[in-house]
């Protein structure tokens, strides 16, 4: 079996490949030059804008699966850096969906909870989206594109993702840890609502779904809905860190460029029953991670 990952060098892609099932065959790609993954036996340096580049390297390696954990992932950003976010999250989405096309490969896609408007979650994989930033609507417009490709494809929903990868930018909770063991104070929301997801986790779910050949819509995420302030408290607890650092603070003191769905949240029963997923709650994902980060490299 090949399968290719783009977005290699990330927290997600870096745990895909960790994780991979024996006798898999990988190729990653990413837009920087390789950060060292176990598991990789090919890597390109790409664009996935770049169609024709594009085409040719994944025809040359002819993947059986495609798992596409690339992505602008700047919520803020996105509000001014509009050409960049559409190219990576919906003109890639685009080619990889013509190069699925082309070999027959099938397509594992990754989006997030920020196509909903956060009014009236947790959602389920059949709720109406409603996205309320340019972020949130590049990724349904990446949904869409997979709606009417005609190819097998599958499409995993996750939020607030956090783990263990090298060189990787900081994500929620490695920025907390590393501020509170530095004694800064931190300003945490507290009105800001959702699950929060372990990598490790979503990896083994999207390896669970090419096992199983699955298709369609599925969210995994932690199994827990909490706010983010709550969530920081636990980290602090999980490590031993000071929580008197931590500050509780309401979204609009922040006066960010991008609007955030607030009471957000995805429910993972599909994934639970019909991938038969071992999912954490809050504290639970916390505890693997330092497990993690304890063990002798």
């Amino acid at each position: 079996m090949r399968i290719l990952i783009t977005g290699s060098n990330g927290l997600l892609g870096q745990n895909l490949s960790r994780l991979a099932p024996a006798g898999a065959e990988l190729m990653g790609i990413d837009l920087q030059e390789m950060v060292e993954a176990p598991g990789l036996s090919r890597f390109r340096r790409l664009d996935l804008g770049e169609r024709k580049l594009l085409l040719a390297c994944v025809e040359e390696f002819a993947p059986d699966w495609i798992l596409n954990a690339a992505a602008f992932t700047n919520v803020n950003g996105a509000e001014s850096a509009r050409e960049l976010c559409w190219r990576a999250n919906v003109t890639a989405v685009e080619n990889l969906a013509l190069a699925c096309r082309k070999l027959g490969s099938r397509l594992v896609h990754l989006s997030t909870d920020y196509i909903f408007d956060g009014d009236h979650g947790p959602y389920r994989e059949e709720d109406l989206p409603n996205p309320i930033g340019y972020y949130g609507k590049s990724k349904l417009a990446s949904e869409n594109i997979l709606r009417s490709s005609e190819i097998p494809y599958t499409v995993v929903r996750t939020m607030v993702l956090y783990g263990h990868a090298r060189q990787v930018k900081p994500d929620f909770v490695s920025w907390l840890i590393s501020s509170l063991r530095q004694g800064k104070p931190v300003r945490i929301v507290t009105d800001q609502f959702g699950n929060t997801t372990l990598a490790e986790e979503l990896a083994l779910g999207i390896w669970r779904i090419v096992e199983r050949r699955a298709t369609g819509f599925f969210h995994i995420a932690g199994t827990e809905i909490i706010d983010r302030y709550a969530f920081a408290l636990k980290a602090a607890e999980v490590f031993n860190l000071e929580a008197g650092l931590i500050t509780p603070i309401t979204t609009a003191e922040l006066h960010q460029e991008a609007p955030r769905p607030m009471r957000s949240g995805l429910v993972v029963e599909k994934a639970l029953q019909e991938l038969e997923l071992e999912l954490s709650d809050a504290a639970g994902g916390l505890r693997k991670l330092k497990q993690q980060l304890d063990a002798p490299t």
